[in-house]
């Protein structure tokens, strides 16, 4: 399912397409195509697609994105210019079904190497309530269901499945420097093990297992440490929760013990605030690392993961 609210104008598409397709040639897909550095250029999609070229490629990679630090990535509406970089990357790394702009400016590229990040590792489908505690007291469970979730990147193992599958594609786009994207990528994919190992070890004994965001971006986390997230918006991070899933997260929130309403940076806090006073519960940031900000609790994922996980720790209990 694409979570998507605004699509790229047609104007844009029209522009972007005359620019980037009229006057713009694809490049070899090879390191020396990227003529001005030596390097090989790659488009990222937004953040967490970032990081990942960045970890694997290190010096030998030119890493450009689509997403501004602060721009809430769903909501991304792709440039002329931005098209034009496209035409000219040897790589593009994006997560498909995310931002409906970036698969359709994508598609109409001639990129060769297209690296999508959801054909790395399985995706799930899920719903407004993810983990399986389906209570007698919530009697809205399952409210929204039958969406596949792109929020990957918040579950350490996926997000390591992924990284594998990029320095692969990197390694074939660039074979003269297989052995630096091989060696970087097991790098990468050994702090993501240490963090994975930092989740389980973190959450294993806690008061409540059940949390409640915005937006149901944490199902992936969620399932991976046996914790239940209740979101009051669903997959889509700006639409307006029910007043029924409102009541419904009050009376759960009082049943399980349920401390804190988790918001997160990009968009508004309104809601969560409403529902934590509403209730008599504190709030927090739970951020989905869409992208790195001053607000954010950390200069990297990594860093950002590990705040998460602090705050997850201190609204459950853990023992």
């Amino acid at each position: 399912m694409n979570v998507r609210r605004r699509l790229i104008s047609g104007t844009a598409v029209a522009a972007a397409t005359l620019l980037g397709l009229g006057t713009l040639s694809a490049c070899s897909g090879s390191a020396a195509a990227d003529g001005s550095s030596g390097k090989l250029d790659v488009v990222a999609s937004f953040y967490p697609m970032e990081y990942l070229a960045e970890q694997i490629g290190g010096t030998y990679v030119n890493v450009t994105t689509l997403t501004q630090p602060g721009q809430e990535p769903h909501d991304l509406e792709i440039s002329a210019q931005q098209t034009a970089q496209l035409q000219e990357a040897d790589a593009v790394l994006y997560l498909k079904n995310l931002q409906p702009a970036v698969d359709d400016a994508v598609a109409q590229s001639e990129v060769k190497a297209r690296i999508d990040a959801a054909s790395l590792t399985t995706l799930e489908k899920h719903g407004n309530e993810v983990g399986g505690h389906a209570a007698e007291h919530d009697d809205t469970a399952g409210e929204e269901t039958g969406a596949t979730d792109p929020h990957l990147w918040l579950d350490p193992v996926k997000y390591a499945e992924v990284a594998k599958g990029v320095g692969a594609a990197f390694e074939k786009a660039d074979p003269d420097n297989a052995a630096t994207y091989k060696k970087n990528t097991e790098a990468l994919v050994k702090k993501l093990d240490a963090l994975n190992t930092q989740y389980k070890d973190g959450l294993a004994d806690t008061k409540t297992k059940v949390f409640i965001t915005t937006h149901a971006a944490f199902g992936y986390l969620a399932e991976r440490y046996g914790l239940t997230e209740e979101a009051i918006n669903g997959l889509d991070p700006e639409s307006e929760p029910s007043a029924n899933r409102v009541q419904a997260l009050e009376k759960m929130a009082k049943a399980d013990g349920v401390t804190t309403v988790f918001y997160e940076t990009l968009v508004s806090d309104k809601t969560a605030k409403t529902i934590a006073g509403d209730a008599n519960l504190k709030t927090d940031v739970l951020d989905p690392i869409e992208g790195i900000t001053k607000k954010s609790k950390g200069s990297d994922y990594l860093q950002v993961m590990e705040s998460n996980l602090k705050a997850l720790q201190t609204a459950l209990g853990a023992k």
